[in-house]
């Protein structure tokens, strides 16, 4: 078992998301330029950590025990009171700050987006794959906080079982833009999640309606985040709320989309796709960016073994797992504007390939998502 002050010290890089809530503070109180912070240092200045920082291809022991991780999962854990005292503290304020215009509020909590979306809804994805019951309710409050509660049962039981299948909305065929590809999640996500929900019911001879199926849970979440906005800071609140909700769902979706672009798994016939390898997923190993987003950019792994925590994730070389070119904040600005996206990233997607089914010459099929459904997908 590690010391407790190198437990400590090797984890203190992964709490640097505490350095975003006071960006969102001088921006409210200070307004104009200011109120752009947050965006300029999560997109721009972490690009220019991520070349400064380089790369990190040095792996954790798997086998090592929780006791060793506990100041790792800590920041995991303090984040929904900090993150829900940061939108509905800023909720408070903004509303009833005269310096600052509509225009800078908008960009504000523009801002405050980018902390629910980059860093809450993160953080909600590691939770909800914890078994700890208390560590699932903190991702089912993280998500209630950006209105996008369904994403905790489309994630575990539509994403990871179907992961670069047609079942699964979230990976975007090879040549789809990402504006198209998030209307398309938008539009099957929720479905997708409350059949899945529906399904398991159905198995066990219930109702969809039964107070089980966790969609009324996450109703009444969301439904209750929605009022403590409105308490905070009246209709305006209620505007602000969802603004950075849409902000940070939108984030995430851009998140989704550079981690699985492209990527499919062979179709075995009869509707049965091979076993998800590390190969289904893009990796990257920039280091600064994986300190933010506690090891998201390990995605090739997390497919892998979706129960292994974030410290112990593990990379890839280019041998095992195709490797972004650059680290999300890049690759997610690249996304928004397809023609460049797909000049930068469609000849990677040949390359994989080639590599690793050298025997498909028809591509046809999986480009545009006709092959068969996975067996038990409706």
């Amino acid at each position: 078992m590690a010391h407790p002050i190198s437990r400590f010290t090797s984890a203190a890089p992964f709490w640097m998301s505490l350095l975003l809530v006071p960006l969102a503070v001088i921006g409210a109180r200070n307004g104009g330029w200011t109120v752009f912070l947050l965006p300029i240092v999560g997109w721009i200045n972490m690009t220019l950590l991520d070349v400064i920082g380089g790369r990190n291809t040095e792996n954790a022991d798997t086998d090592t025990p929780d006791a060793d991780l506990f100041w790792y999962r800590l920041i995991t854990i303090l984040w929904f009171p900090i993150q829900a005292a940061t939108i509905y503290g800023m909720i408070w304020y903004v509303t009833r700050a005269g310096h600052l215009d509509t225009w800078e509020k908008v960009a504000l909590f523009f801002g405050v987006g980018v902390i629910s979306g980059a860093i809450g809804i993160n953080y909600a994805h590691e939770l909800m794959h914890q078994k700890n019951r208390v560590e699932r309710w903190l991702a089912d409050l993280l998500l209630a906080s950006v209105l996008y509660s369904h994403f905790r049962t489309d994630h575990l039981l539509v994403h990871h079982r179907y992961v670069g299948t047609p079942r699964d909305a979230v990976t975007a065929p090879y040549n789809m833009g990402f504006h198209r590809a998030f209307l398309r999640v938008l539009l099957e996500g929720p479905c997708s999640a409350w059949r899945a929900e529906t399904q398991l019911l159905a198995r066990a001879g219930r109702s969809p309606l039964h107070r089980s199926n966790p969609f009324w849970r996450y109703g009444a979440l969301q439904l209750l985040a929605l009022i403590l906005a409105f308490a905070a800071g009246g209709w305006t609140g209620v505007a602000l709320f969802a603004w950075q909700a849409a902000v940070a769902i939108w984030q995430l979706e851009l998140v989704n989309y550079v981690e699985h672009y492209g990527l499919t798994r062979r179709h075995l016939g009869d509707g049965k796709y091979e076993h998800v390898l590390p190969r289904h997923s893009w990796n990257a190993d920039h280091r600064v960016t994986n300190w933010l987003l506690i090891n998201l950019q390990r995605h090739s792994d997390h497919h892998y073994k979706p129960d292994r925590r974030f410290p112990l994730l593990q990379t890839y070389d280019a041998d095992e797992a195709p490797q972004l070119p650059f680290g999300y904040p890049a690759m997610t600005a690249l996304a928004m504007i397809p023609p460049l996206w797909r000049r930068k990233m469609n000849p990677r997607v040949r390359a994989w390939r080639k590599r690793y089914y050298p025997d498909i010459t028809d591509w046809s099929d999986y480009n545009s998502g006709r092959l068969p459904m996975p067996r038990g997908a409706s």
